[in-house]
């Protein structure tokens, strides 16, 4: 059986495409929203855990988040992987409730937010291109085992190399267009 699958491949560049998407829905542009802390984890239990799994978040008013801890053990924690997660809030902590105003976008800050946008960029390029490196391994032991010849080989890296090159630039216009939004609010 062959090793060498586009539509896995397919698959998997969209997906870090999509998970580049929801990391950039999270940096904020100046209104709460409870999706800025999704990529927040926090360490309990031995393991680290998103926010919303310890938690409920809401917004009760335009600039300000609410996080209500359910076990009162995990405040703290919780309170730390805020105030590490580079987001720029600081916590409020009242009983199990953590109170998390959102303060004005000072130009710093939109040039950190537009660094920390371009940051989850590369992430995303560097799992694409390792999509490719995966894609182009299973093709050398296909050609290796006799699935397919050389020449088969090297049109199926175009393939995989014209798909790597229209996924990385679906990821540079995607973060372009956040670190506008993050600069010219």
């Amino acid at each position: 059986m062959a090793a060498y699958d586009k539509a896995d491949l397919e698959r998997r560049m969209a997906g870090a495409v999509e998970s580049l998407k929801h990391d950039l829905g999270g940096l904020r542009t100046g209104r709460a929203s409870t999706s800025l802390l999704d990529p927040v984890t926090v360490e309990v239990y031995g393991s680290h855990m998103p926010l919303n799994q310890l938690a409920t978040v809401s917004v009760p008013e335009p600039r300000m988040l609410s996080v209500q801890v359910w076990d009162k053990s995990n405040v703290g924690p919780a309170d730390k992987a805020i105030r590490s997660a580079g987001l720029g809030l600081n916590p409020i902590v009242d009983g199990q409730t953590l109170r998390l105003p959102i303060p004005d976008l000072t130009e710093e800050r939109r040039k950190e937010l537009a660094k920390l946008a371009s940051q989850y960029a590369e992430k995303a390029r560097i799992a694409v291109r390792n999509v490719r490196r995966d894609g182009n391994d299973s093709l050398k032991t296909d050609e290796k085992k006799g699935v397919f010849g050389e020449d088969d080989r090297k049109r199926h890296e175009t393939e995989v190399q014209k798909l790597t090159d229209a996924t990385i630039a679906e990821i540079d216009a995607a973060a372009a267009a956040k670190e506008k939004e993050i600069l010219n609010k």
